[in-house]
């Protein structure tokens, strides 16, 4: 059972009158963090962000010196308040807080502020005018400004490229720590919520889409935190439990989501490019050739794409390990943009059955990359990095064709070009 501590605090936003904006920070063991994090934010809320704003410090399971942080800050601001949290876990932090709320608008950031705090009126202006109901900050769109590593990059994108194949989602950054929401859209969501942990911002975000919410997206400057304490393997295996879990209960119908909002750009389903000049359009040519030349055009990107990530992880993983992983990302990218650029199916229906039947084709290609380099490795006692990537590329390339075969006869059969309903 999850136990909520609220420490008398003064609940008076940095201008006059009630708080309209609650911003929490979630924070585990941020003990050295902490205190330059608020005062930070709490600067820039007094100088730069006409809104009265109170900031609430949810501390989850801290077993370091943070709490006592928390309400040394509480005592010292007027508008910082303090709530330890027994059960650690960044989710059921925020809906615990946020269910208990009296603002308009409920946002959160990282205790680290990696983000830069010049994107937080942007963010929750949106909302508080009625344009949108969800705001997110996203370090994947275009004029964002974004210094991370290589690993985390791609492990960042890849994770967002499966919630597209996976789930449907149009947002561009499910992971970014800077979010906000509209009350009345939280009330509706929070409850079916389930996941207490890093999930919890994939999954809201999924149900306010599904709801037909405006999720409006704001690109940030951010800078990786090198001390950061996020388990990356842990968090991702997490990630994917998640996904499955979701996707099931939506798929089943487990998870019933009301519909919120009808004020949408379009009906929902209807591809946003479906005009005649999109690849996905129906009107494009559907034969063999068309088809075989887009299936081509794509099988050179992902193999690009495919040879990338090789290089990527094979910096820390096995030979075998890194090509079975590099070839699953680039497989589920591949079949859910061969399904709408090349066979033009452009809804949602049966997007999980193609995914299954998709990632079975692709198993030809891992058995005959795994093959390829079982080759090598018994023909050169140590193949070079340029030895092992020659060979697996002639191996992809070897499988196109047969993967192609069975796209058209088999993965996508049945499925009429550009329906949409």
């Amino acid at each position: 059972m999850q136990t909520t501590e609220v420490l008398p605090a003064g609940r008076a936003g940095l201008v006059p009158g009630p708080a309209r904006v609650e911003i929490v920070i979630p924070v585990l063991n941020e003990e050295r963090d902490l205190g330059p994090s608020v005062r930070r934010l709490r600067e820039y809320l007094a100088g730069h962000f006409p809104f009265a704003a109170v900031i609430t410090i949810a501390d989850n399971g801290s077993t370091d010196g943070t709490w006592a942080r928390a309400l040394d800050l509480e005592d010292e601001f007027a508008a910082v308040r303090a709530v330890r949290i027994e059960r650690p876990g960044r989710g059921g932090a925020l809906r615990s807080i946020w269910s208990e709320s009296q603002a308009e608008v409920y946002a959160y950031m990282d205790a680290d502020l990696s983000t830069d705090l010049n994107a937080l009126l942007p963010l929750v202006a949106p909302l508080l005018s009625g344009h949108s109901d969800v705001a997110i900050g996203t370090r994947l769109a275009r004029g964002a400004r974004v210094i991370r590593g290589p690993r985390r990059e791609t492990i960042s994108r890849c994770y967002n490229l499966l919630l597209h194949a996976l789930l449907g989602t149009r947002f561009s950054d499910a992971q970014c720590g800077f979010k906000a929401i509209r009350a009345d859209a939280a009330r509706a969501l929070l409850p079916l919520t389930a996941d207490t942990g890093w999930f919890f911002d994939t999954e809201l975000l999924v149900l306010a889409e599904r709801a037909g919410l405006r999720i409006h997206e704001v690109p940030v400057d951010w800078i990786d935190d090198a001390d950061s304490r996020v388990n990356v393997i842990s968090t991702a295996l997490a990630d994917l439990r998640g996904i499955v879990r979701l996707g099931t209960g939506l798929a089943r119908g487990v998870i019933a989501v009301p519909a919120l909002r009808s004020a949408q750009l379009r009906p929902r389903g209807e591809d946003p490019r479906g005009h005649p000049g999109h690849p996905g359009h129906p009107g494009r040519p559907g034969g063999l050739t068309g088809q075989l030349a887009r299936f081509l055009l794509v099988g050179a990107a992902s193999t690009a794409a495919y040879a990338a990530l090789y290089l990527l992880l094979r910096g820390f993983l096995a030979a075998q390990a890194a090509n079975a992983l590099s070839l699953l990302l680039t497989a589920v990218a591949n079949i859910a943009v061969n399904r709408r650029f090349t066979f033009g199916i452009r809804d949602r229906r049966h997007a999980t059955r193609h995914l299954v039947r998709g990632l079975i084709a692709f198993g030809a290609g891992l058995a005959l990359t795994s093959g390829a380099l079982a080759v090598l490795d018994a023909a050169a006692a140590r193949p070079g990095r340029t030895a092992e990537l020659a060979v697996l590329v002639a191996a992809n390339l070897a499988a196109t064709l047969v993967r192609f075969g069975l796209y058209r006869g088999w993965v996508f059969r049945g499925a009429r070009r550009g329906e949409s309903r």
